[in-house]
């Protein structure tokens, strides 16, 4: 799923916030609050993430007061998180989250928080911790904003989240059943058909959940052929001593 531009309704916010002026003059002095952050506005939207960032963070540090130091502050987070560098936008907008509890743009901070764990998540044989962390923001996101647009972006990535969780236990349970151990398998299975139920997986479950309870049944069979086949024969009672 791609990144909200959020810079983009930041832009038009500023637009509002300081008037018309600011746009319109091209000679604007770059030093001040307002055209460090439009400087860093414009390396964002071409792509230049890390001269985005030291605008923002000029803004950030030389004019804390300023009605856009809060904007810059997302400015950074949002440059780290597209120049994929996901683990520094993580902490800029867990930051956000502790200094500016009641601010407007919680609910895309949190989305935004949860994006970055849902973009350094792994192949399927790998840990999922972050597909873990990814929903767990996801979901917070929903339980406290439940009427944001990102709470109903958020609800689609947990189902999303939940797929890949339900991949992984699949994944799992067929390693098992290919090592032939099909008791460790079916319990796999079996929670892979109970917890993650129409995200689609069912039709394979279903059929591995079957193959595998065949594979049993046939096992057992076999152990009972080879119980009967070493079982030793008795020698019968001698009743009479021979002479």
């Amino acid at each position: 799923m791609r990144n909200v531009p959020l810079l983009a309704v930041m832009a038009a916010l500023l637009f509002l916030l300081s008037g018309c002026a600011l746009f319109k003059s091209t000679d604007m002095a770059r030093t001040t609050p307002e055209g460090l952050y439009q400087r860093g506005l414009e390396d964002y939207q071409e792509g230049r993430y890390k001269k985005a960032v030291e605008s923002f963070q000029r803004v950030k540090d030389e004019h804390p007061l300023s009605e856009v130091a809060i904007l810059a502050e997302l400015g950074i987070g949002d440059s780290y998180f597209s120049n994929e560098q996901y683990a520094e936008a993580e902490l800029v907008y867990g930051d956000f989250l502790s200094l500016h509890p009641a601010n407007e743009n919680l609910p895309y901070v949190i989305y935004q928080l949860g994006m970055c764990h849902y973009k350094q998540i792994g192949s399927i044989d790998r840990d999922q911790t972050e597909t873990v962390r990814a929903k767990k923001e996801f979901e917070r996101l929903v339980a406290r904003f439940p009427s944001s647009k990102f709470s109903f972006m958020a609800e689609k990535m947990i189902q999303e989240c939940r797929r890949m969780l339900g991949e992984k236990e699949f994944y799992i349970a067929h390693t098992y059943y290919k090592l032939k151990r099909y008791g460790a398998a079916l319990r796999r299975f079996e929670v892979v058909a109970k917890e993650y139920a129409g995200l689609g997986l069912d039709y394979k479950v279903d059929f591995f959940i079957a193959e595998t309870r065949k594979r049993l049944i046939e096992e057992e069979a076999n152990k009972d052929k080879d119980t009967d086949a070493y079982r030793p024969i008795s020698r019968p009672i001698q009743l009479f001593p021979y002479y």
